[in-house]
């Protein structure tokens, strides 16, 4: 059953009229869409879960945390909405969840470096959280380690079968892959430094609205470095001039929330650059995916410039 075919089944779960209308808005793990329902007026948002990605407690775990994050230490996520029998997931061949509708836009361009203050402020919000929340019974989220983005079984792929990989490109990212292990091996994986995230903060996974910064997709949420939720923010975007700019104001709005050692604002690079080699994986297992094709040898090319930079100024 593709994600098409599941979206009426699961559009009748949750009690909307038959005049209800799915707009598709976003392929990439998932399928999501954009629900409006003429009758009532309301606008949700349903992900159609690609088989495989994610248990149903898994995904189960994803909305607790989502929940507790709102409640407790003020986050603004979007609430999942029970279908007609109160089921968070609505369970098939694709597993659906619905959300509500959060106003809002992706943070503009041209104030990246004044938003990232308060992306800052977000993350630290979220990590605090993380290290003390008592987490449910049967909780249970996939790892971001080393082993999992680059080992034999690497979740999103090898990156040595990305768009554009050769021989060249193969040895300078081999290097960046060696030094990358080195360091996070030296980093160590204490519960200061890695611990529950959300894994990719992206740009697209934000959505201002006046004052007020929304995070969404905690699709990805797992064990991690809390670093690389830094590394994560500036997904695709690695190669701007005003990222030096953009980890001062993050970093300064990290500090207004929680204490950041200068350990780990030492290996921001390191993970950011940790991201773009796993982004380098996923572009060539989704070449399917529009935005996988347009990036295609391009960010391998540029992928390759970063990490010369980033292994000559170790």
């Amino acid at each position: 059953m593709d994600e098409q075919r599941a979206v009426g089944p699961a559009l009748a779960r949750y009690g909307l009229s038959p005049r209800a209308r799915a707009t598709l808005i976003n392929v990439s793990e998932n399928t999501t869409y954009r629900v409006d329902d003429p009758d009532t007026g309301s606008a949700t948002i349903l992900r159609v879960h690609r088989p495989g990605y994610h248990s149903t407690d898994s995904i189960r775990s994803e909305l607790a945390w989502l929940d507790a994050l709102r409640d407790q230490a003020g986050i603004s996520t979007p609430r999942v909405i029970p279908a007609r029998d109160g089921s968070l997931v609505v369970e098939g061949e694709r597993n659906c969840v619905m959300f509500e509708f959060l106003p809002g836009a992706e943070p503009a361009e041209d104030r990246l470096v004044e938003d990232f203050h308060e992306l800052g402020a977000i993350t630290a919000r979220m990590h605090g959280h993380a290290r003390t929340w008592p987490r449910p019974p049967g909780f249970t989220r996939f790892t971001w380690d080393f082993e999992a983005a680059f080992g034999p079984a690497a979740r999103w792929g090898r990156w040595q079968d990305g768009i554009g990989v050769g021989a060249g490109e193969r040895e300078v990212l081999g290097r960046l892959e060696r030094v990358l292990h080195e360091r996070l091996e030296r980093y160590g994986h204490t519960a200061d430094r890695f611990g529950l995230i959300h894994a990719d903060l992206r740009l697209a996974n934000l959505l201002t609205d006046g004052s007020r910064v929304s995070v969404i997709d905690f699709d990805d949420c797992g064990f991690g470095w809390y670093m690389y939720d830094f590394g994560a923010a500036v997904s695709f975007i690695e190669h701007y001039p005003q990222v030096p700019e953009m980890i001062d104001s993050w970093v300064r709005g990290y500090r207004s929330v929680l204490e950041l050692p200068a350990e780990d604002e030492k290996e921001l690079w390191t993970f950011v650059m940790f991201r773009r080699l796993l982004l380098v994986a996923w572009i060539g297992s989704h070449s399917a995916v529009d935005e996988a094709r347009a990036l295609g040898a391009g960010y391998t090319l540029g992928s390759c410039e970063l990490a010369e930079r980033y292994l000559g100024g170790l």
